[in-house]
């Protein structure tokens, strides 16, 4: 399976943004997802993850509660981030994948919040 992302852009603070992921086959029903930030750090983190369709159960770090909401639509082959409130700590390069166990990365999109 892979991925290509697309959405991201320069936005100011608390404005919004949707990232969208398209997938590459029919399979993405079978996998738990997440969106990863790759920040100025350097380092790759899981903001946000969705269960199988079947159960669509969702879960979010910390700083994103409340501002962020994953979504998927299993027969489009997509995956969705709608990120409101946005902050400068959102900044960095977003990348959807499977949980845990990694497929190839993809593009991933540029998101940058400005201070």
């Amino acid at each position: 399976l892979q991925f290509v992302e697309s959405g991201g852009e320069l936005v100011q603070p608390g404005g919004s943004l949707r990232l969208s992921c398209e997938a590459s086959d029919g399979t993405l029903w079978f996998y738990e997802v997440g969106w990863y930030r790759h920040g100025p750090n350097n380092q790759r983190e899981l903001v946000a993850r969705i269960d199988r369709s079947s159960s669509g159960v969702t879960h979010y770090e910390d700083s994103v509660k409340g501002r962020f909401t994953i979504s998927r639509d299993d027969d489009k082959r997509m995956v969705y981030l709608q990120m409101n409130s946005l902050k400068p700590e959102d900044t960095g390069v977003y990348y959807c994948n499977r949980v845990d166990h990694f497929f190839a990365w993809g593009p991933g999109t540029q998101v940058t919040v400005p201070s």
